[in-house]
């Protein structure tokens, strides 16, 4: 898999391998499009597990594509999974990224499993942090790379990422769905208060109405 292949349709697919995916009907949130960038959404709740967004954006007469997979499990005691791919002007950025939104801590085996990906493409130049409040909580061993002409290898850490996540949650214990939802609830609840560069893009364009909805709703799989 190349990443013109999409980082989506490759973490749907591993998905539906193991889950039964149940793609939910966003009306007319799926298309939002204004001042020429367009973001279309597609979620899918799976059942007895959690809940999966898959958003992609494309500006710039297509100059500039996006894509991010989120993985929001409710139901296993794993962390919550964010994948982005970002192709602007020939430049690529992969990030993988773990979140701490367990009940209890997550094993340093499991980790390490995640930082040998993440050594493994040490040669590969890094980005830095400008600073986020979800910073506090970003597992060390996440993924995080840009240049050019790295297509294929960042699209093989992103998939190897993916399949190690899915093998562990395969094992993982199940855990209170409800004080688990309520971690992940608080998640999205802050990242749309607090922001983020892609949430800010989308509550400047689409409003904060909008914006809370996809996030919340589509994006973290969030029920009022």
């Amino acid at each position: 898999m190349s990443n013109t292949q999409g980082l989506g349709n490759m973490v749907r697919e591993l998905l539906a391998q193991r889950y039964p995916l149940q793609k939910e009907d966003l009306g007319t949130d799926a298309r939002l499009s204004k001042k020429g960038m367009v973001f279309e959404t597609e979620a899918y709740e799976i059942p007895n597990l959690g809940h999966l967004c898959i958003l992609r954006m494309r500006a710039m007469l297509g100059l500039m594509k996006m894509e991010t997979a989120v993985l929001a499990v409710t139901e296993k005691d794993v962390p919550l999974l964010n994948l982005d791919w970002v192709r602007a002007f020939g430049k690529e950025t992969q990030i993988v990224e773990l979140y701490d939104t367990q009940l209890a801590p997550y094993p340093g085996e499991a980790l390490a499993a995640f930082d040998a990906l993440r050594r493994r493409d040490d040669d590969l130049p890094g980005m830095t942090s400008s600073g986020h409040w979800y910073d506090a909580i970003l597992y060390p061993c996440s993924y995080h790379k840009a240049g050019k002409g790295l297509s294929e290898r960042m699209a093989a850490a992103a998939r190897d990422y993916t399949e190690t996540f899915l093998r562990q949650l395969d094992e993982a214990p199940a855990c209170d769905a409800a004080k688990k939802q309520a971690r992940v609830r608080a998640f999205a609840e802050r990242l749309f208060a607090e922001g983020g560069p892609a949430v800010d893009q989308v509550t400047k364009l689409f409003g904060p109405e909008t914006a809370k909805r996809l996030i919340l709703r589509s994006m973290y799989g969030v029920r009022s």
